[in-house]
């Protein structure tokens, strides 16, 4: 996935809304969303080909949801990033991923990532629900965020950026993609939770705004695009395109955990 757009507690009736892009190879395998028995149980997508995933929440009310960040790692991917997703979905908190992907770093050699873990329902190890971004390039650093909109690309969050190798311009291209998006959907703007995630839906197709990507002489482009709701009484809506989204209708995930 290489867009991941959320409001976190920016709207008292919905703690966390996800709007996100998952761009990849054409001819990689997935399947959608499903549930995933265990304690927690978990619903998310998967990735045929290694196993793992790139989004999700488990019952406990936890989001997970997974970009790659453009980094070069020295023997990465020796263990998939989307494994390290379904670890997350397992944790009965934001707070307690922390324990989980620390370590996970330390113990495997991951491709570099950004991925951000929330409390949608339910609150943190201190009383309080969290949402993180943990960025991974060879290094791990740990943020929390701050309540509000927020959008992770490929180089960074909210317009963050670093320098891509022999690509310079294709990192400052995505960083303004992200700017633009914050700026469209400034939470403000909108008349409660539904109509911003509805905005948020039409900006994942639209080509304006450069995260719909096709590609097909490299055989790339949106595979699918994820919109979660967590509203304040404990209910889930998960939607989900199963292609890329400004030619693919979404559709009411049935299942829930």
């Amino acid at each position: 996935m290489c867009t991941l757009t959320f409001a976190w507690r920016a709207f008292a009736d919905a703690p966390l809304v996800v709007a996100a892009n998952r761009d990849e190879r054409l001819d990689r395998a997935s399947e959608p969303p499903a549930v995933a028995e265990g304690d927690p149980a978990f619903l998310a997508p998967r990735d045929a080909v290694a196993g793992g995933t790139w989004i999700g929440y488990n019952e406990r009310g936890v989001f997970a949801g997974l970009t790659n960040r453009w980094v070069r790692i020295e023997d990465g991917g020796e263990r998939s990033r989307g494994q390290l997703v379904r670890d997350v979905l397992r944790t009965e908190s934001a707070d307690g991923a922390r324990a989980v992907v620390e370590p996970a770093v330390e113990s495997d050699t991951y491709n570099g990532f950004n991925l951000v873990v929330a409390d949608g329902r339910g609150r943190g190890r201190d009383g309080e629900p969290a949402a993180y971004l943990f960025e991974w390039d060879g290094d791990l650093r740990v943020r929390r965020l701050d309540p509000g909109v927020h959008v992770v690309v490929n180089v960074g969050i909210d317009g963050e950026r670093f320098d891509l190798d022999g690509d310079p311009e294709r990192g400052i291209e995505q960083a303004h993609n992200a700017e633009r998006i914050l700026a469209a959907l400034d939470p403000t703007d909108f008349d409660g939770p539904v109509a911003w995630r509805d905005r948020a839906m039409e900006i994942l197709g639209d080509h304006e705004y450069g995260v719909c990507i096709h590609e097909p002489d490299r055989d790339f482009g949106t595979r699918s695009s994820s919109v979660l709701t967590f509203s304040a009484d404990g209910d889930v809506g998960f939607r989900f395109a199963d292609g890329p989204p400004c030619e693919t209708s979404f559709e009411r995930v049935e299942s829930q955990v």
